[in-house]
């Protein structure tokens, strides 16, 4: 224990005492022994206020917290739209052939017969996609020849394609750029780069957030999105085309996830379950099983770029709509502004936060303003300095990254499913709804580790089973039921990573983790590109995938009613009871009858699925919810608990 600081009848204004869980210890004198060696007093404990106390005050879903739940709408459908939209601007019909200038006057069957060779795909027989017959076509049809002759020899298209706009019907920048044959990896090239501009995003938007608030980092994302979105219609080749969709990859998550996040703080513990699960289920599945449809009826890939794009721009609307982060703005000491906002909620939902309890809060505000600074002491290399620790995060980012490239490779994979691809994406992204609710319902009572390994092993068979299947329509329904499992996993992920590891490295950790998603979604296009060599790929590496990340999810603790780590040694020590085997759903949980010592002061964490909220978070490390009194390096542990 660290030697406890002593105040004399002259100490200063600005001497402090040590804060140890909500309890200020100090020494003085004793009144009758002036001269005598100071002896250890305990000052009665003070109450620590925090943000969430604060809520019950001005309303934990009042009519204020509706409306910003109602804003949050366009933000969702942006964020749908700015992830799947390349999907549907890059299509490539599946029958093309290559262009005969000198037979375009003839019907299609007649075409065919006379220029593309016959293949052998999968045992069925079907035309070439990359050759044609290498003669001479005007004599051809002056002789009058009705069909080619197989021994004719071949060569590679060089006249440019044809494609046939029955299902797709609409050409798209892949086929006016004829991004097929040679030339078919440039659009899964072209997603991999959105990626990566992802990850730049995440980074920029991220200190923006930190730096200048969440609101200016809302707009500037979602400015980006709507920029480079309008500019991806100008492009005319491939190098335009991925320069637009880095751009545009800025604004992935980013515009979302600020609105999301500044909803989520306003709103009481009790409610968060529904907001953050809800709107996503409600408005992002919504969103996504619209957009097929909006570039279906408006068949052009530029007019869909600009009907995706240019609602982004309503973003800039939002410093007048919408509050600025109060959390953020007491952990920049900003604290009368952020009590000037909740002055707003009072107004609206007619309601009063007592004098007394802000006058608390700006105490405790003062206080923990210098604790968070001991925070930065700790950097994400420790994480790596204690075995257990070290083993805990690489399993974390190794089964995020599982869980990441499954969820992005269903996403994308539709196209390979050799059934109508609007169809088969509305179907798959309306499993968001049943998945999220499903999760609602469960994740704080069957835990988390046995969930996530289930839903991501099930998931996998599901995948292989469909790489099995030779009917279209069975192997189309088992991928869509993987995808409904691993919208479950993804769900779970980034949550688990926040409670696993410790208050003083917890967003630097989620960060790293969230980084490492993302090289994993860089990847996924490549994995749906290996239906090239073979349709069943795919799914078959998907499923594996899942079921390996899943298995690993056992190995993690579970934390469903645990009280979260703090310090380094409570996240080395974390979950060193527990057993492979433990399921908190089977086990009768034990009544606490113990009332905790007037020092100890619980903390409300989010007990909720927030996928998008931490997905977001990552980059921004004062986006965590922290803890009300923070450990200090050097110092003994502290006292006060985080609970789910």
């Amino acid at each position: 224990m660290p030697p406890q600081e002593k105040f004399s009848k002259g100490a200063t204004a600005d001497d402090q005492p040590e804060i140890m869980c909500g309890t200020i210890v100090s020494t003085s004198p004793s009144p009758n022994d002036v001269g005598a060696k100071d002896e250890k007093t305990q000052a009665p404990p003070v109450k620590d206020v925090d943000f969430d106390d604060l809520l019950p005050h001005v309303g934990e879903f009042g009519t204020y917290q509706k409306i910003l739940f109602c804003l949050m709408i366009p933000f969702a459908f942006y964020v749908a739209w700015v992830y799947f939209s390349q999907i549907f601007i890059t299509l490539v019909p599946e029958e093309h052939w290559c262009k005969v200038p000198e037979l375009m006057d003839l019907p299609l069957e007649q075409r065919l017969a006379l220029s593309i060779p016959v293949e052998q795909h999968g045992g069925a027989e079907a035309r070439a996609k990359c050759v044609m017959y290498d003669v001479n076509y005007t004599e051809v049809r002056a002789s009058g020849i009705q069909f080619a002759d197989p021994n004719w020899p071949i060569k590679a298209c060089d006249n440019g394609w044809e494609f046939n706009y029955t299902i797709i019907p609409y050409a798209t920048v892949a086929t006016e750029l004829e991004w097929v044959c040679d030339n078919a990896a440039l659009p899964t090239f072209a997603q991999s780069i959105f990626f990566v501009g992802a990850i730049f995003g995440g980074l920029i938007f991220g200190y923006i957030a930190d730096r200048y608030g969440r609101i200016p980092a809302l707009v500037g994302a979602n400015f980006i999105g709507f920029v480079s979105g309008v500019c991806t219609i100008f492009s005319h080749n491939f190098w335009e085309f991925a320069l637009c969709r880095f751009f545009f990859g800025f604004a992935f998550d980013n515009c979302f996830t600020m609105m999301y996040i500044l909803v989520l703080e306003y709103v009481g513990p009790k409610w968060r379950t529904f907001v953050a699960n809800m709107s996503i289920a409600m408005f992002f599945t919504f969103a996504a099983c619209l957009l097929p449809w909006i570039a279906y009826y408006i068949a052009d890939w530029r007019l869909t770029c600009v009907a995706t794009s240019v609602p982004l721009i309503l973003a800039l609307s939002a410093p007048w709509l919408v509050p600025e982060s109060a959390r953020w703005l007491v952990s920049q000491g900003k604290v009368d502004r952020a009590l000037t906002i909740l002055k707003k909620f009072e107004k609206i939902n007619k309601t009063k936060i007592p004098d007394q309890v802000c006058k608390e809060f700006q105490d405790t505000c003062a206080r923990l303003q210098k604790e968070e600074e001991a925070d930065k002491s700790y950097s994400v290399i420790d994480l790596f300095r204690s075995p257990r620790l070290r083993n805990i995060t690489i399993l974390l980012v190794i089964i995020w990254m599982a869980i990441s490239l499954v969820f992005d490779g269903h996403v994308r994979n539709v196209d390979n499913l050799k059934l109508d691809v609007f169809v088969t994406f509305t179907v798959a992204s309306a499993t968001e709804l049943p998945a999220d609710t499903f999760l609602t319902l469960v994740l704080d009572r069957w835990g988390r580790r046995w969930l996530a390994c289930g839903s991501m092993v099930v998931s996998g068979i599901f995948s292989i089973w469909a790489s099995l299947v030779t009917n279209n329509i069975y192997s189309a329904s088992l991928a869509i039921l993987g995808r409904f499992c691993v919208n479950i996993s993804y769900n779970i992920g980034l949550q688990y990573a926040a409670e696993l590891l410790p208050t003083v490295v917890r967003a630097q950790g989620v960060a790293l983790i969230h980084i490492m998603g993302y090289v994993a979604s860089i990847i996924a296009p490549f994995v749906v590109y290996l239906s090239v060599i073979s349709d069943v790929l795919p799914l078959l590496v998907l499923g594996v995938l899942g079921i390996i990340g899943g298995g690993l999810a056992l190995f993690l603790p579970e934390t469903l009613d645990k009280d979260l780590p703090q310090t380094l040694q409570d996240g080395e020590e974390f979950g060193k009871d527990q057993g492979i085997w433990d399921m908190p759903c089977l086990m009768k949980k034990a009544e606490d009858t113990e009332t905790p010592p007037p020092t100890i002061k619980r903390n409300t964490t989010f007990r909720t699925s927030r996928r998008a909220s931490l997905r977001g978070e990552t980059f921004r490390s004062s986006m965590i919810q922290r803890s009300s009194v923070r450990s200090r390096k050097g110092a003994a542990p502290p006292v006060e608990e985080e609970r789910l």
